[in-house]
């Protein structure tokens, strides 16, 4: 079950490791506030999307800092107690980490005239969910049969379309678990999985970055990766023959997590910020074209590629303990990168 928990944290979409452009600084005038946002499809949505229903509900601009999950978290803690922005949005893993380092201010749900259209757990006194994900297997339906699950991807057919990337992304780490999981392995024991990877890295399309794969599918380069609703929903919008596939295990499912960040001069601002995320208009213009957020507010449906009818269907959906994969993550990385590298 998807919970607002230390051990079953929500998380968001696309966040990679890397650097980010950073703007001069943040804004701190009266009616003003920063906000941490994903580079690339996110800071365009809520560029065009959450800063004009902020300001016209609240009066309030926000300016925004492109910085992925991970350098938000390091950015915070080389400011030493100063906060660099106001609101965090995070991935699970880093989430976590944010709650061991104290970097958010404690959090009031009450505050949130939205609340109620949120489901039970997803705000706490860290923080609330703003969006969902659902990672499974993309393939293209004209090259190859549909596959059945993680296991597939190791068969010699599927691997020579097959777009290898690693765990420097959350969608990445919790596919490459689910098929380590698939060959005799789990979070505690990866041997397996890199076992397998080796026996097929001379077949396999393409090993690349999480943000190439989506250019190299659209490209014909490839034609299968482990990814998220979004991504395939964004490509098929633009004609690419690109379906979903929700494993026989079944699809992993986490969402994106929003933060006040301890030290923050706007708390009322960066209330009223998440508050207007989760709103039922924002959500709902997010959902649709040309950004297919998946929504965390139940008045809100998932569009028709998204293999749920509802937020509460998440609940059933395959969730990971990210105090248990934290601490492995950088070894995991440099493993893959050192041995699958092409």
């Amino acid at each position: 079950m998807i919970e607002m928990s230390r051990r079953h944290a929500l998380s968001a979409t696309l966040g990679l490791l890397g650097a980010a452009a950073l703007p001069a600084g943040p804004a701190r005038a009266a009616g003003s506030m920063t906000a941490a946002v994903y580079p690339g499809g996110w800071d365009e949505a809520l560029r065009a999307v959450l800063a004009p229903a902020l300001k016209q509900n609240h009066g309030v601009d926000v300016a925004f800092e492109p910085l992925f999950a991970v350098d938000q978290i390091a950015k915070a803690r080389a400011a030493r107690g100063v906060a660099p922005f106001d609101v965090f949005v995070l991935d699970p893993g880093p989430r976590v980490s944010g709650m061991d380092l104290k970097l958010f201010e404690p959090f009031d749900p009450s505050r949130l005239s939205n609340r109620g259209k949120l489901p039970a757990g997803y705000a706490d006194a860290v923080g609330a969910g703003v969006a969902a994900q659902v990672v499974g297997i993309a393939y293209n339906p004209k090259k190859m049969e549909k596959p059945k699950g993680w296991a597939d991807l190791f068969r010699p057919e599927y691997a020579k379309q097959l777009g290898l990337t690693g765990f420097g992304t959350t969608f990445g780490t919790i596919s490459l678990i689910e098929m380590a999981k698939s060959v005799g392995g789990s979070e505690e024991n990866m041997e397996p999985l890199f076992e397998a990877l080796r026996k097929i890295l001379p077949d396999v399309a393409a090993v690349a970055q999480p943000a190439a794969m989506p250019g190299l599918f659209q490209q014909g380069q490839i034609g299968l990766m482990y990814t998220n609703t979004y991504t395939v929903t964004l490509l098929k919008s633009r004609g690419v023959d690109i379906e979903f596939a929700v494993p026989e295990s079944g699809a992993a499912a986490f969402g994106t997590t929003m933060h006040i960040a301890r030290g923050s001069k706007n708390i009322d601002a960066a209330y009223q910020y998440i508050d207007t995320m989760i709103s039922t208009p924002v959500q709902s213009a997010l959902s649709q074209a040309p950004y297919f957020f998946v929504p965390v507010n139940t008045e809100v449906k998932p569009g028709a590629d998204v293999p749920m009818k509802s937020i509460d269907d998440l609940r059933t959906f395959v969730t990971h303990d990210w105090t248990k994969i934290n601490p492995q993550r950088p070894r995991w990385i440099d493993r893959f990168n050192r041995e699958m590298a092409k």
